[in-house]
């Protein structure tokens, strides 16, 4: 009886672990097989679940996709979704490869990290761009890392981004469904981070319009938004967080000469670095639209500390 009794948790976590299994493993069927497969559906957790059992699971899960890219003549796809698997040292939390696909990365070790920074991407970020997508979340890391080694990065993209040129990019449309699937998980992340861990949300261009439309718990301390086309809000306090809000744009971003008007649900409004939208601001440089995460960059140290819990414009922006 004891043996049996203790032996519970173990068969729990196998079943929970296999569910994931099986789950990863039919759902880049379509992916491989076409690029006209549907839309992925939402990412579900299993209650329990490990962050190193999510892990294993979506390895396995990247692996198959690719095996299928290949038996379907997708050779690019296949190559791409190898990469993304770094020889089998990455940590996903989540993956689906169907569509554009969808991937939730975490760099860094969550169980010791007391500051967590989850990074939402704009327009344009698929699984065929996301190593451009990583190479911020990983040059994020290393800057905070030299100064505060409790800390990690989740990439997360885990919504449809809307195309740069297309009907999407104008509506709060995909915002909203992102808004949807990121709440749910900066809850289930909360479980997954050591014990009080600080979560910061940094939202680039249509990623803000996301991170705005997002219900927020305690956890979430701050939310950045930079490279902003605007929030559909017309100001900081309308959002439905109690994080503080920032906002930053380079001097070189072509998003400053978007029109910040919101007409008929088209357009998104008030500009977030206009001091009339009440953030704080951060100093994000001569940053261009793609640029704000790269190394050595103003941007990349004004995220780095409002991350690591810079409350004053002044902190954001000391070099």
């Amino acid at each position: 009886m004891p043996r049996s009794v203790n032996s519970r948790p173990a068969r729990l976590r196998r079943t929970l672990l296999a569910a994931l299994v099986t789950t990863a493993v039919v759902f880049p069927v379509a992916a491989a097989a076409s690029p006209d497969a549907p839309a992925p559906v939402a990412v579900r957790f299993a209650d329990g679940a490990s962050a190193s059992e999510r892990y294993a699971a979506n390895l396995a899960n990247l692996a198959e996709a690719a095996r299928m890219a290949d038996d379907a003549g997708r050779s690019q796809r296949a190559a791409k979704l190898r990469a993304m698997a770094a020889g089998g040292s990455a940590h996903f939390l989540s993956f689906d490869g169907r569509g554009t696909g969808r991937a939730v990365e975490v760099l860094g070790d969550l169980a010791t990290a007391d500051r967590v920074a989850v990074l939402v991407p704009g327009t344009d970020t698929t699984l065929d761009t996301y190593q451009r997508f990583r190479a911020g979340a990983l040059a994020l890391r290393q800057r905070l890392q030299a100064e505060h080694p409790r800390s990690a990065v989740v990439a997360w993209l885990g919504y449809d981004t809307p195309g740069t040129v297309s009907t999407t990019v104008l509506t709060t449309a995909r915002a909203d469904d992102g808004a949807r699937k990121l709440a749910p998980f900066l809850a289930e992340l909360r479980r997954l981070s050591a014990s009080g861990a600080r979560q910061s949300l940094l939202c680039h261009s249509y990623g803000s319009v996301v991170c705005a439309r997002t219900r927020t718990g305690p956890a979430v301390t701050d939310m950045a938004l930079f490279g902003s086309p605007g929030t559909g809000a017309e100001t900081a306090a309308g959002l439905p967080t109690a994080a503080r809000v920032w906002a930053g744009r380079g001097s070189e971003d072509w998003i400053a000469r978007v029109p910040h008007v919101r007409l008929g649900g088209i357009g998104f409004g008030t500009d977030p670095v206009d001091p009339a939208f009440g953030a704080r601001a951060f100093d994000a440089g001569s940053a261009g639209h793609s640029d704000y995460l790269k190394p050595g960059t103003a941007s990349l140290d004004g995220l780095a500390r409002i991350v690591l819990g810079a409350t004053t414009a002044s902190d954001a922006s000391h070099a």
